[in-house]
């Protein structure tokens, strides 16, 4: 028993449960089994003195009043599975008696077959030889002490009901009698029965029988016991393959700040010894993100010349020339939009307009379709990953006009105009603000917005269909960049195997982003 696991333990009784309470109520009780029931066993002594009991002091026994009356409701039934024909019987005192019926310290006076389950056994106990009169069949007869019962074959569920007037044995005896009588004896025998074959005492459940009970209680306890191992496991068994300790800290795109703050707090519920604070102030572009990592790789160089274990950077797109102390791991493909404000009145603009837009040769939204209203560019500021994408991916590598306003909040309502912003919600704001702004943003961060409305390019939506098949060009992959390979047990590897595992990529798919995981060509991880 030394070593034998609890879970493999709590398996087998998983298991065994359910076949037990099978065997016990197909192979035990399922097996013919013949039952009574006595469902009522009373005395009428102070009735027959009441002054409405007219019918009850008529009651007589060899021509005298009954001195202490009693009344038995027996309950014969087939309580198992199998049919009890009438050659299943064993003998009795006679060929037709099935069943006798004792009645100790009481003699009977009377007895008649109140109800039958079904029609067809009525002819076991009542017959008419020849259309003569109803008599009672073989079997069915009364002596002094006790009653006798036919062979009545019984299907699966039926059961018949007699009712037995009896009265004490000596009448000059019983008239003072205060205790109750002895409970009838009911002898019978089945071959092949449960037990021998013996008839058995019944009695009716509300729910189930004692047995079912139990074996209902076990498995119910089994099943608790099971569901606590599997979140214990689960619990224990997920730490090895993410989890790790310590705090990391993550810096670059603004665009991709929503899916790594998901992240972040998911991985921190699933890893408590791990902490990772993301702030407003986290996440100030792609440029500066890898200009953060590269500034904490180069002074912790001077202390230990390992590759950092606590901190990551993400960027829209690759990195330029340079930091090549900075190695990437490409996590997902990502789309990004057009947004316009909602009083331009366009939804859709062909490639060649845009480029013509932010070139300057269009300047009003009526040139295109829409609205007369001046077009004002939002931007974000250089070193924008979504920037960039948009300059390398739409504008055919063509740099944007010159800032006209410092501030989008004082741009000029009565001609074009462009500025600058810092992140993406910002610039989102602002174009939702602004009359007549048209900017750029990752999609998941407009997914939410009712205020702004994503502009088509070539009528083709934001889609990673549309990408994957070259139709949409604004889109770009998003890397993971390390200073130095980090240790395998960090907490910055163990971040980003939480990212490529179901749990990150599920964060991915909701906020518009496709695994690389996902793609033909991972490593590479652009459209085919």
């Amino acid at each position: 028993m030394d070593g034998l696991p609890w879970e493999s333990l709590i398996a087998v009784l998983g298991l065994a449960v359910p076949l037990a309470a099978a065997m016990w109520e197909f192979a035990l009780v399922g097996r013919k089994r013949l039952g009574y029931r006595i469902q009522m066993d009373t005395t009428a002594r102070d009735a027959v003195e009441g002054p409405h009991a007219g019918v009850l002091r008529q009651m007589q026994r060899d021509h005298a009043p009954l001195n202490a009356p009693s009344f038995v409701l027996l309950r014969i039934e087939n309580s198992g599975w199998t049919l009890i024909d009438s050659d299943d019987y064993v003998p009795q005192s006679s060929g037709d008696v099935g069943i006798k019926v004792e009645f100790p310290g009481r003699r009977v006076v009377g007895m008649v077959v109140t109800e039958w389950s079904h029609d067809y056994l009525r002819e076991s106990f009542v017959r008419s030889p020849n259309g003569g009169p109803p008599q009672a069949a073989p079997g069915l007869e009364m002596a002094a002490g006790g009653i006798t019962l036919p062979k009545v074959p019984l299907n699966r569920g039926t059961h018949y009901k007699v009712l037995v007037v009896l009265d004490g044995a000596q009448a000059g005896d019983q008239a003072t009698r205060s205790e109750p009588f002895p409970d009838p004896v009911v002898v019978a025998g089945i071959k092949g029965g449960v037990r021998g074959g013996s008839v058995k005492r019944t009695a009716s459940h509300v729910l189930a029988a004692k047995p079912v009970l139990v074996f209902i209680a076990m498995l119910v306890l089994v099943t608790a016991a099971q569901s606590l191992t599997t979140f214990t496991r689960d619990e224990v068994r997920a730490a090895p393959l993410d989890c790790a300790t310590g705090t990391l800290h993550l810096s670059g795109s603004t665009a991709f700040a929503s899916v790594l703050r998901d992240a972040a707090d998911q991985y921190e519920k699933t890893c408590p010894d791990a902490h990772i604070p993301v702030g407003d102030n986290s996440f100030k572009g792609s440029v500066a993100g890898l200009d953060a990592l590269a500034a904490a790789g180069r002074e912790a160089k001077d202390k230990n010349g390992a590759g950092l274990p606590d901190r990551l950077a993400f960027t829209d797109g690759a990195k330029g020339a340079g930091r090549p102390q900075l190695l990437p791991r490409p996590v997902a493909l990502s789309l990004f939009t057009l947004v316009a404000a909602k009083d331009t009145g366009v939804q859709d603009l062909s490639l060649g307009q845009v480029r013509d837009i932010y070139a300057g040769r269009i300047t009003n939204w009526r040139q295109v379709g829409g609205n007369d209203l001046p077009i004002q560019l939002v931007s974000r500021n250089p070193g924008s990953g979504t920037r960039s994408t948009l300059v390398g991916q739409v504008l055919d590598g063509k740099e944007l006009l010159p800032v006209t306003q410092g501030d989008c909040a004082a741009l000029d309502p009565g001609g074009p105009g462009r500025c600058e912003v810092g992140d993406t919600r910002t610039l989102l704001s602002t174009v939702a603000s602004v009359p007549g702004a048209l900017g750029h943003s990752e999609v998941g961060a407009t997914l939410t917005r009712d205020d702004l409305g994503p502009v088509r390019i070539d009528g083709y939506a934001a889609s990673r269909e549309g990408a994957e098949d070259g139709a949409y060009p604004y889109w770009q992959t998003e890397y993971a960049y390390t200073y130095g390979e980090p240790p395998a047990g960090s907490i910055a590897a163990g971040f980003l195997r939480y990212l490529a595992n179901e749990v990150g990529k599920d964060i991915l798919r909701a906020q518009g982003h496709r695994p690389c995981s996902e793609l033909a060509k991972p490593l590479l991880c652009r459209p085919s």
